[in-house]
């Protein structure tokens, strides 16, 4: 399951040719967050025309299974 379906993306914004990312976990504790945000940053540098990228961490508002795209939640049962 990717990110995106997982409701991890909170939104991004773009200045100029640099990304900003906001993305969140399942939760504070999670055991790729020290790897996760910069294998994000590296995924979004190697998009053609992007500079460079940064990865905020955020968890306001705490990530629940609702922010799950309706793939995902049939996937896991949520359905």
């Amino acid at each position: 399951m990717n990110i995106v379906d997982l409701g991890l993306i909170y939104g991004f914004e773009w200045a100029g040719d640099d990304v900003t990312l906001k993305m969140t976990l399942t939760a504070p504790g999670c055991p790729v967050a020290g790897i996760l945000a910069e294998e994000v940053k590296n995924a979004i540098e190697k998009v053609p025309l992007i500079h460079g990228a940064k990865v905020d961490l955020i968890w306001d508002p705490p990530w629940t299974p609702e922010r799950m795209s309706e793939f995902a939640k049939r996937q896991f049962g949520y359905m």
